[in-house]
């Protein structure tokens, strides 16, 4: 397991692994392919890649786009035909 890099750089990545519904190592690997995409190798810009997902991850919540959560309620309710359906006797 990677260690712990900073503790704000962490926070950062909870926060929006929190936002978007994801674990905190999925967030983490969204913050570190931003940065290697953008060819960014220092701890400080990558505070600020998170940083930067992390409010257009709240903007994207608050402007009344479907959260991931709920789309995943959505996607995974049953259709009154499918719901006695089994997939073994």
């Amino acid at each position: 397991m990677a260690p712990i890099e900073d503790h704000l750089y962490m926070k950062l990545c909870a926060e929006l692994a929190s936002c978007l519904s994801i674990s905190l190592a999925s967030a983490r690997r969204k913050v570190e392919l931003v940065a290697a995409r953008d060819g960014v190798k220092n701890l400080n810009n990558k505070k600020d890649i998170a940083e930067r997902l992390l409010k257009e991850a709240r903007s994207h919540k608050s402007s009344g786009d479907v959260e991931v959560a709920a789309k995943l309620d959505e996607l995974l309710r049953a259709l009154a035909e499918e719901e006695n359906f089994m997939v073994e006797d």
